[in-house]
């Protein structure tokens, strides 16, 4: 039961589920700690402490569901901290960080979709697609993290009308300022799910797997007929794409292309 419950943590509110397992973790290695003290008269060496924690965490994450770009930061979360406090860095600089990287990754609450950013292999396929349109079309990137990707596409189609969707503030803020020279290049600030696409000839996204069945259902109601959705790396179960599109980079990325209404 309790197992259940946490795997169900872990898909609506996995930052959640992260935080809860580096607590256990850190209990657990502190008695561990302990029972070494006491019983062998054998302190461990506190790095050591930190990275069976974050073994720990990290194992449990994945155990109990958690995507997994989780592991390298359970892993890392613990022994990160130790080592900034022996560089003797101001008390609030840990704190800054893990701000930072929470409002960059705000998605990861909600909509369980990490920063994911764009390569320039995926840029050049993406530009590949849109240089097949009509020169005036209209571009939606659900997601649009720091906006490069965007921003850079926007400049070779002048013509054209983009438009990015960002609920992360800190992404949605440094996209928008990066996109504001650029008069054909909107940011949006606002959850995927609110953004209308109807208007679109071509709806891109980089999410991950668990909201792409919804995407589907939300591109079938509202996609207009012949408009593309294209997916970075990651399928919509028991779809097949009409197109696949490697592009041969570390993570063997690859663009997925659907006509939702064909």
């Amino acid at each position: 039961m309790l197992i259940r419950e946490l795997n169900e943590l872990g898909r609506r509110v996995p930052l959640l589920l992260a935080l809860l397992l580096q607590l256990v973790a850190s209990a657990l290695v502190m008695a561990l700690v302990l029972l070494a003290v006491k019983a062998l008269h054998w302190r461990p060496p506190l790095l050591g402490a930190a990275l069976l924690q974050g073994a720990l965490a990290a194992s449990l994450g994945r155990w109990l569901g958690l995507s997994p770009w989780w592991l390298p930061i359970n892993l890392a979360f613990v022994p990160a901290l130790l080592a900034l406090n022996a560089g003797d860095l101001p008390r609030w600089v840990p704190l800054a960080g893990f701000l930072g990287l929470l409002l960059l990754n705000w998605n990861s609450l909600g909509e369980r979709v990490p920063l994911y950013l764009t390569g320039r292999r995926g840029e050049r396929a993406l530009s590949d697609l849109l240089r097949e349109l009509p020169a005036d079309f209209a571009f939606i990137d659900l997601g649009s993290g720091l906006g490069g990707t965007l921003c850079r596409l926007a400049r070779d189609y002048p013509q054209a009308r983009f438009v990015g969707v960002e609920s992360a503030p800190l992404s949605f803020l440094m996209s928008w300022l990066r996109c504001l020279p650029r008069r054909n290049c909107r940011i949006r600030y606002g959850s995927l799910w609110k953004a209308e696409l109807g208007d679109f000839d071509l709806v891109y996204c980089f999410l991950s797997p668990a909201p792409m069945p919804r995407l589907w259902e939300k591109a079938r109601t509202q996609m207009r007929r012949g408009a593309r959705l294209v997916s970075n790396s990651f399928e919509i179960p028991g779809v097949p794409a009409e197109q696949v599109i490697p592009l041969d980079d570390w993570r063997a990325s690859r663009l997925l292309v659907w006509r939702p209404n064909r």
